[in-house]
This record gives structure tokens, C-alpha cells and sequence, in this order.
């Protein structure tokens, strides 16, 4: 029996299918597939009750082409050696797409942080931290972890505590990491960006005459019936985002099971459902569904797999019934999955550039800590006081009243979160429409997936080929 591909094989499978479309001779495409460092260290842990633990963590650099490098670090005990390298090879490719100048890496550290206090938790990230900063794998020039499975904003915080405790005197030691509480220079949004990203990928989909009519369906994201698997931080926000625009989220699954409304649920109302019970099911007004990937088959509109990897195979994918599928997790679709439906006609808008919000917005977060000033602070003011003139002279000019709300919005100057969003929308309008573009330049190319690879083989190319290292 032939062993199972395995995650980086999968993601060099997609690269060379596209390969096959770029001009590139095959040295610069084998440097830009390769990891170029991989570091895996183990280091001991005292446990709350005196025994000793050895953990095992990793950080990848997947690409130099740019620096810093770029990616979260997860805790899982699923974290192993070809995973951190897939995922760091994805986020070379993600920044590639959406013009962030990065190059790919990834962290992880092999605990289930459930079964840890949050003082082991602390012990285990800030040593870490110091080990990354010995092996020179840490620094704003460098290279800057964020949030990703299992870490949030807590984590974060403890990583750039540790590295500047190591830097005294660092005055841009604040953009070593990403993905902070706000007080401690994060951004505003960030929280969201990943779930606003998927839709505002998702919604330049739909926007698009000729995708829309080949799957038979009316432009625009209004009434479309959408199905969201996970309700964590991104599917959450996924949902309530197509929910504010007019869609109808008619499921919702996680892994106890899943709920339907083909009215459509709120899933703010099924978040506190689920905290006060404990599960999703049972939830009013909703149709209970036991088998939670059940919910995957259901006749949609958009399906958003937004919460593990693999979860659409060669035996379920024949019976998927959505005609666009967006990939807000990374890898939830087989390579087999993705023939099957490629051959269906369905749409697959690929997890290596709708699910880049989060790292588009800790771009941002970045800059902002190496410009050491928050965004609009400069200019709200100055926006809103020009507003007021020129709102104050039309209604001079014409005798005419504007009401409170219209007048609100008119002379309302962009802080920190409008401006975070207005980036995060034209950066992911921006590389829709160039993928698309690529898509349409040549009917060889069968699918979006391999159009995105062709994107981000081209920018990774030309930056290796300007840098003039291959002589």
C-alpha cells in the first residue's frame, strides 16, 4: 500500500501543476519551492505539579526572497515537521498574492494547549522566544510570528515581552510579532481581518459577470444561501459578515454536530447558545444535523470550510451541492477533492488568498509599529474639520439641510479600524481581480487554485530574478 501524500508534497503538487504555465527554468522554480531554514529544538518544562517535560517546537522560513519572514506559530499536538513547512510554503505564496512584503514562515509547538495552566503555558512561549532569539529566528527585520491555532492575542504579548526584555533599548522591538492586544501595539481589526478578508474575496467572486453566469447564478452576495463548517474566530466572522451584506447563513456546523434554518441564523444568537449549553445543536427555530460534515452536502449557495484540514475528500466531494466553495481554512480540500470538483463546475476560491486577511492586516500592524503612530491620528481631525467646511458651504449654497445620520457619516473622519478595513477591501479586491485575470489569459488553466500559484510563482520569480543571486 503507498504511503498517504503528505502536506508540503500536497502543496508541491499545486505549485508544479501551475509551474507548468510560468516561464521560469527549473533552478529558480526548485529555490522557490524549497524551505530554506528549518529549525526544530526541544527544551525542558516544569510542570505546576514538579515533573519535567520535554517539548518539541519548530519555526520554518520558508523564503528569503523578502524579509522579514512572516507566519503564526500554533500549539497543537498535530504540530510536526511537514506541516510547518506546507504552512510556511502557503504564506510565501499568500504575500506573494496579495502584495505583502514577506517572505513565508510558520511556528507550531506540539502541546494541546487545554492541557496546560496558563503559567505552563507562559513557561513554554517565552522559552520559546528566547530559543527563537538564540538561533536569530525572531526580529521586526527578521522575522514575525503571529496568532494561529491554539495562540491569540495572550501569546502574543508574552513573545514580544520576552524578546525585548532581550533587546534592551530596541526601539522597533513592538514589530517582532503581530497579532497583540492593542494596548501593547496591536491594530484595531485584526481580530476580525481574516473572516472580513474570506468576504470581501468572496463577494469580488460574485461580483464577476462571467463566474456568475457560468454557475448560473445573480451577481452580488444579496440572498445568496451560504453554509459556514466552524465557528471559531474566522467562521464566526465570516458569518457575521455575510449576514450584514444580505446572505443567508441557512447552517452552521462544528464538530458536535450542526444546526439548519433555511431562514437563516444569527450567529451571534448561536455563539451565546453554544456558551451557555455547551453545543450548537438544539438551538431554536434551527433543525438539528448529528453528523456534523453532513452539513457540507447541503444544497447552498457558497459553502466556507472554516475550520480543519481534509475535510472535503475523494468520498464526500461527489455529493458537495455548493456551486462556490471559499477556503477560510488552510488545506480543507484533498488534491483529489479538487478534480472532482473542478469536474463538477464548482468554484473553488482557494485558501492561499482568501484566508490572507489575517496576515494582510499584521502588515499593517507592522507598519504601524515601526511608524511608532496610530493610524488616523494624524489626519481624523484635519478630515473631519474639512468635511464640516465643505458640508457648511453646499448647504449655504443651496438652502438645503442635510439630516443628523447623513451629516454623521459625511463629516466623519477614518480612524484606526476604517482604515484597517479599507486596506484589508482593496487588497483583496485587488487580488481577486488579478487572479481572475490570470484565470481568463488562458483556458489550459482549470481552475482558480492553480491561476493564484501562477500569481504568486511570477512574484516570487521576478524578486529572486532582481535580486540577481542567479547569475
Amino acid at each position: 500500500m503507498s504511503n498517504p501524500i503528505s502536506f508540503f508534497e500536497n502543496v508541491n503538487k499545486s505549485f508544479d501543476k501551475a509551474a507548468k504555465f510560468t516561464q521560469w527554468p527549473n533552478g529558480i522554480l526548485e529555490q522557490i519551492k524549497a524551505a530554506n531554514s528549518v529549525l526544530r529544538i526541544k527544551f525542558p518544562l516544569k510542570r505546576d505539579d514538579d515533573s519535567i517535560e520535554v517539548i518539541e517546537a519548530y519555526r520554518v522560513q520558508h523564503s528569503h526572497h523578502k524579509t522579514p519572514c512572516k507566519g503564526g506559530i500554533r500549539f497543537s499536538d498535530a504540530v510536526n515537521q511537514d506541516e510547518v513547512m506546507a504552512l510556511a510554503a502557503l504564506m510565501t505564496y499568500k504575500c506573494a498574492i496579495v502584495n505583502v512584503p514577506f517572505g513565508g514562515g510558520k511556528g507550531g509547538i506540539k502541546i494541546n494547549p487545554k492541557n496546560y495552566s496558563e503559567f505552563e503555558l507562559q513557561k513554554i512561549t517565552r522559552r520559546y522566544t528566547s530559543e527563537l532569539v538564540k538561533k536569530n529566528f525572531i526580529g521586526p527585520g527578521i522575522d514575525v510570528p503571529a496568532p494561529d491555532y491554539g495562540t491569540g492575542a495572550r501569546e502574543m504579548a508574552w513573545i514580544l515581552d520576552t524578546y525585548s526584555s532581550l533587546h534592551p533599548g530596541e526601539v522597533d522591538a513592538a514589530g517582532c510579532v503581530t497579532g497583540k492586544p492593542v494596548s501593547q501595539g496591536g491594530v484595531r481589526g485584526r481580530t476580525e481581518a481574516t473572516g472580513l478578508g474570506v468576504f470581501y474575496g468572496i463577494r469580488e467572486v460574485c461580483n464577476t459577470h462571467k463566474v456568475m453566469d457560468k454557475l448560473g447564478l445573480s451577481l452580488g452576495i444579496k440572498d445568496k444561501r451560504v453554509i459556514v463548517q466552524g465557528m471559531g474566530n474566522v467562521g464566526f466572522h465570516t458569518a457575521k459578515f455575510f449576514r450584514a451584506y444580505g446572505a443567508k447563513v441557512i447552517a452552521i456546523a462544528e464538530y458536535e454536530g450542526a444546526i439548519y434554518n433555511e431562514n437563516g441564523l444569527n450567529e451571534e444568537e448561536v455563539f451565546q447558545h453554544r456558551k451557555k449549553t455547551g453545543s450548537i445543536l438544539n438551538f431554536a427555530g434551527a433543525q438539528n444535523i448529528i453528523k456534523s460534515s453532513d452539513a457540507l452536502e447541503l444544497d447552498c449557495d457558497i459553502l466556507i470550510p472554516a475550520a480543519l484540514e481534509s475535510v472535503i475528500t475523494k468520498e464526500n466531494a461527489p455529493n458537495i451541492k455548493a456551486k462556490i466553495i471559499g477556503e477560510a481554512a488552510n488545506g480543507p480540500l484533498t488534491v483529489e477533492a479538487d478534480e472532482i470538483l473542478d469536474k463538477k463546475g464548482i468554484v473553488v476560491v482557494p485558501d492561499m488568498y482568501l484566508n490572507a486577511g489575517g496576515v494582510t492586516v499584521s502588515y499593517f500592524e507592522w507598519l504601524k509599529n515601526l511608524s511608532h503612530v496610530r493610524y488616523g491620528r494624524m489626519e481624523k481631525r484635519f478630515t473631519e474639520n474639512m468635511n464640516k467646511q465643505i458640508l457648511g458651504q453646499i448647504e449655504e449654497l443651496t438652502g438645503k439641510k442635510v439630516n443628523a445620520t447623513e451629516r454623521a457619516f459625511i463629516e466623519h473622519g477614518a480612524d484606526e479600524v476604517d482604515l484597517v478595513y479599507s486596506g484589508l477591501e482593496e487588497t483583496m479586491i485587488s487580488a481577486t481581480r488579478e487572479i481572475m485575470e490570470t484565470w481568463d489569459s488562458n483556458p489550459e488553466i482549470p481552475n482558480m487554485r492553480t491561476a493564484a500559484f501562477i500569481v504568486a510563482i511570477n512574484k516570487v520569480g521576478t524578486a529572486y530574478d532582481e535580486l540577481g543571486i542567479f547569475p
